[in-house]
């Protein structure tokens, strides 16, 4: 078995391997030009993420700089998404993000980590763990979301939580490790903020 093919199945391999880099290297390349573009430039914004992405549905924003170890090859875009700067992607897994997800600034998800015995880290191995994120997630700014964790629907991530395990739908979860808060309810559908009241006559 390769180390490509034991990169793509989970498993301990060598991330510096010559056929991994031949592959990931020109990922990285065309990933900093897509950092040197102005903001207004919104159609070569939309054409790389169509070209390097995984997959890309409608609609989606990124304001850069991104960060991506495999420039976003791994990730797999619903539609209507948007990613605060600095999103950082260890993207040496597969990313999976559902429609209407939303991440704050600084926002970090790794898929790949190193075994704790000593000597296989020495050698520089890893493996890779893919991570889901349900549709209209919210993720808040400067969150970690390790290997292998799936969140759920609706769910809202706090702000400098670092996510270590599954997190469901449905629910504000925050710190370190990230534990759920509360469900999300009605008081939520009557104030968006502290004690101020959702105008919804108001709202288009």
């Amino acid at each position: 078995m390769t180390q490509y093919e034991r990169m793509e199945k989970g498993l301990l391999y060598d991330p510096g391997d010559p056929e991994i880099m031949k592959e990931q290297v020109p990922f990285q390349d065309r990933l900093w030009d897509f950092n040197q573009l102005r903001p207004s430039d919104y159609e070569e914004k939309q054409q790389y993420m169509r070209e390097v992405f995984a997959e890309c549905g409608e609609n989606c924003y990124i304001e850069l700089p991104l960060r991506a170890n495999w420039g976003g090859r791994h990730l797999h875009l619903g539609s209507g998404i948007y990613a605060n700067a600095n999103l950082t992607l260890v993207d040496d897994g597969h990313i999976y993000v559902g429609d209407k997800v939303m991440f704050g600034p600084n926002v970090i998800i790794t898929t790949a980590s190193h075994p704790v015995e000593p000597e296989l880290r020495a050698r520089g191995l890893q493996f890779n763990k893919d991570i889901r994120i349900e549709e209209n997630a919210w993720i808040g700014a400067g969150a970690i979301l390790l290997p292998g964790i799936h969140i759920g629907k609706n769910t809202v991530i706090g702000a400098g939580s670092v996510v270590t395990h599954d997190i469901p739908g449905g629910v504000v979860a925050v710190g370190n490790p990230c534990r759920i808060l509360r469900e999300i309810g009605d008081r939520d559908r009557e104030y968006f903020y502290k004690f101020e009241k959702i105008d919804r006559n108001n709202l288009s």
